[in-house]
């Protein structure tokens, strides 16, 4: 198993328990790596610096509102759609960037990303409800816990970076 398709499973994951933190943390590793396979790709977008900054203001925007009432859940139609796209841009940028097929790779992120949308819609929901602690609460915990391991995924793994090209005689 190719170590993108870990990075695109756990990235697809974290999509899907706060959809803009994946992009936000693979745009900003992209800043450092810039790498060359993403040149000429509708995908190049992900290696600017405004683009970086911005996926960081809505990933901030993202944790803020999820905490207010009003919100629809992680499962909604249209809220799983949104969870689902992030993860698949997460993956398809991880499988063109090391020169596998980006549809297999937004396929891949998309699967990941609606899996754990539902796998975190009832972790919250069973927290929130065995615990007795504000929602809010439990939810400033998620963001906690989204954050570092997709700080882990990106940062601690030079996600950016592509691997070399393996060559089969």
């Amino acid at each position: 198993m190719s170590k993108h398709l870990w990075q695109t499973v756990g990235l697809g994951a974290i999509a899907g328990f706060r959809s803009m933190t994946a992009p936000a943390l693979l745009s900003s590793n992209l800043l450092q790596y810039h790498p060359q396979a993403l040149a000429g790709s509708p995908l190049r977008w992900l290696q600017k610096p405004l683009v970086a900054h911005g996926l960081k203001v809505l990933a901030a925007g993202e944790m803020t509102a999820d905490k207010l009432p009003q919100m629809p859940d992680r499962i909604a139609p249209m809220v799983l759609l949104g969870r689902a796209a992030a993860g698949a841009l997460v993956g398809a940028t991880l499988y063109k960037i090391n020169h596998d097929k980006p549809l297999s790779g937004a396929l891949v992120g998309s699967v990941a990303a609606v899996a754990a949308s539902y796998l975190s819609f009832v972790l919250r929901k069973k927290a929130t409800e065995g615990s007795g602690l504000p929602g809010g609460l439990i939810g400033g915990l998620e963001d906690l816990f989204t954050l570092g391991t997709g700080l882990a995924l990106t940062k601690g793994t030079h996600v950016g970076q592509p691997e070399p090209r393996h060559w089969v005689l």
